[in-house]
């Protein structure tokens, strides 16, 4: 779903300067969100609604917020407008950082000389859910578009992870509800639980939980031959389940992960030629549900 900004909206929140964020550990402080909501803004409230139902209410699971005048009008190297940004986003959960190392939002850049498959990268970054390995994944993962790729590749993609689920046989889902799965390295991390190694694609206890899934694990992760097969039917039923849109400048995706998984197609051939500066760039930014909200349910 995509959200536009209401004209009257825009022209407030312009004007508005919020101040600088603190945080509480690797979360944003509950005192910084309550001086980011902006209640009293014209037609704020009934936006923030708009956002929270299309992540959470039936059939939801995703959306769009077009930013892309206020970027324009701001500049997205502007504190003010990240923090604007970041003020939407605690509408829906609570930010946080669950790298020390890093700030709260997390720049991805495009590096020619890195994994093509990987965030990063020029090539196909297939589907997944983010920090997958953790007992507690982040509820939500966003993206805030700086710049598109120039060349013009590099749509996000994004599929209904449990509607994919429902197209498998039986057989495969008891297989991908066994804890068999693993990827990834689990090192310095703060707000995502413990390591959970090995885990279930399913969890039976929570049918409308996460699906643990990145086909990174197909290649990388030494999985028997049935569970192999099943997380490789998952890989094909999201594929052929998926939507695909170009995010613009100033587009902020939020993606609710206990019903959607999300990737990015590959970018156009050619990155070698266009400037680190002209390059695509992201910045991310991981919400934690706060508790009692649908999407912690």
């Amino acid at each position: 779903m995509f959200i536009d900004i209401p004209s009257e909206l825009e022209a407030a929140l312009i004007d508005r300067s919020l101040p600088p964020w603190e945080l509480d550990g690797s979360f944003l402080a509950q005192s910084t969100m309550d001086r980011y909501r902006m209640t009293a803004t014209p037609r704020f409230e009934e936006t923030a609604a708009a956002l929270r139902h299309a992540l959470t209410g039936e059939g939801g699971g995703y959306v769009v917020l077009r930013l892309g005048n206020l970027a324009k009008a701001l500049g997205t190297d502007d504190d003010r407008f990240l923090r604007l940004v970041t003020g939407f986003a605690a509408e829906v959960a609570v930010p946080f950082s669950p790298f020390p190392r890093w700030p709260l939002w997390k720049d991805i850049g495009v590096k020619v000389d890195k994994d093509p498959g990987k965030s990063s990268g020029i090539g196909y970054n297939a589907f997944h859910m983010d920090l997958v390995n953790g007992t507690l994944p982040p509820d939500y993962t966003t993206l805030l578009c700086v710049r598109p790729d120039p060349l013009g590749g590099g749509p996000s993609i994004l599929s209904d992870a449990h509607a994919a689920v429902a197209r498998l046989s039986e057989n495969n889902r008891a297989l991908l509800a066994e804890s068999a799965y693993h990827y990834g390295t689990f090192f310095d991390l703060h707000g995502v639980g413990e390591e959970y190694k090995p885990f279930p694609i399913l969890d039976g206890s929570d049918p409308g939980g996460f699906v643990r899934f990145t086909a990174k694990m197909l290649k990388r992760s030494e999985l028997g031959e049935a569970h192999a097969d099943a997380a490789r039917e998952l890989a094909e039923e999201l594929v052929r389940g998926q939507v695909s849109f170009m995010l613009q400048p100033g587009d902020y995706l939020i993606v609710n992960q206990r019903r959607f998984l999300h990737g990015r197609e590959a970018l156009h051939s050619g990155q070698e030629t266009v400037s680190v500066a002209d390059r695509r760039l992201l910045l991310q930014l991981f919400l934690r549900a706060r508790t009692g909200d649908d999407s912690a349910a």
